[in-house]
C-alpha cells in the first residue's frame, strides 16, 4: 500500500511539473507577428521620438540601477508624483521609461531600440496594459509576458518586478476594470519567483467597497500626488527585497 502510495504521488508530481513546463512553453512561444499586442511597434509623435532620444542618451551614462517601465501611469511620476519619487528613490539611480499612451507593443519597440542598452539595473518595475484597448485580455496578457520576456533576455542579472494593472473607472462592476484584472491574472504566470515577481496592490487604491476615489486618482486612470503616495508605500516591503532606495 505503501509503495502503491508513493508510485501515485510521483506519478502526480511529474503530471504537475509537466504541466508547469508545458505552460512555461506555451508561454515563450507566442510569435511576435501573432497579434498587435507582441509585435513591437514605435510611435511618430514628436514628443514621444525627443523623450525617446533622450532615453537613448541618458542610458549612454550607465548607473541605473532601477528602471520603472509603462506609459502614462509610470510617467506620471515626473509630473503629480515627483515628489514622492525624489523622496522614495532618488537615491537608487532610478530611470522614468514611462511613455504616455503607450500599449505593450510601443514599450517593446522601445525597449528593443536601445532604451535598456548597456545597463544592467538591480530591478525593472513593469506597468502596462492599460492602453491595449483593443485586445482582448488574453492578447493584453501576451503583450505583458512579452514585455517582461524582453527585459530578461535583455537583462538577464536583473529582477523583474510585474505589477498588474492598476484600476480603471470608479466603480468595481465596470467591465473595463475585470478585463485589465483578467489580463493581469492571465501575465502573472510569468512570475518564477526567482527572477520575475508579480504583485497585485490594486487594493491600496479602493475602499472597502471596490470603488476608486477620486482623491486618488482624479479621472478614475491617473494617480494624483496621494495616489503615487500609495503606490510607493504599497510597494516598499517588495522593493526592499531588490534594492536599498533609503
Amino acid at each position: 500500500m505503501k509503495i502503491f502510495t508513493l508510485v501515485t504521488v510521483s506519478i502526480l508530481a511529474a503530471l504537475y511539473s509537466l504541466s508547469c513546463t508545458q505552460k512555461k512553453l506555451q508561454i515563450k512561444l507566442i510569435p511576435r507577428n501573432t497579434h498587435a499586442a507582441v509585435t513591437p511597434e514605435p510611435r511618430y509623435d514628436q514628443w514621444w521620438t525627443t523623450r525617446h532620444n533622450g532615453i537613448l542618451e541618458r542610458v549612454k551614462k550607465g548607473n541605473v540601477d532601477m528602471i520603472m517601465v509603462g506609459d502614462s501611469i509610470t510617467q506620471g511620476w515626473e509630473n503629480d508624483g515627483k515628489e514622492v519619487w525624489e523622496k522614495s528613490y532618488s537615491k537608487c539611480n532610478a530611470l522614468n521609461l514611462g511613455f504616455g499612451g503607450d500599449s505593450t507593443q510601443h514599450v517593446l519597440w522601445r525597449l528593443s531600440n536601445g532604451e535598456i542598452d548597456g545597463i544592467s539595473p538591480k530591478l525593472a518595475i513593469v506597468l502596462v496594459g492599460t492602453n491595449n484597448v483593443s485586445d482582448s485580455s488574453k492578447e493584453t496578457s501576451e503583450g505583458i509576458i512579452a514585455v517582461v520576456q524582453k527585459l530578461r533576455q535583455a537583462l538577464p542579472k536583473t529582477k523583474i518586478l510585474l505589477l498588474a494593472i492598476f484600476p480603471h473607472t470608479e466603480m468595481p462592476e465596470n467591465p473595463r476594470r475585470a478585463k485589465n484584472a483578467q489580463a493581469s491574472e492571465l501575465a502573472s504566470v510569468v512570475a518564477d519567483n526567482k527572477w520575475v515577481y508579480y504583485l497585485d496592490i490594486n487594493k491600496a487604491f479602493l475602499d472597502a467597497n471596490g470603488v476608486l476615489s477620486k482623491d486618488v486618482m482624479p479621472d478614475f486612470l491617473h494617480p494624483n500626488a496621494n495616489g503615487y503616495n500609495i503606490w510607493a508605500q504599497a510597494m516598499k516591503s517588495k522593493l526592499n527585497q531588490f534594492i536599498n532606495c533609503n
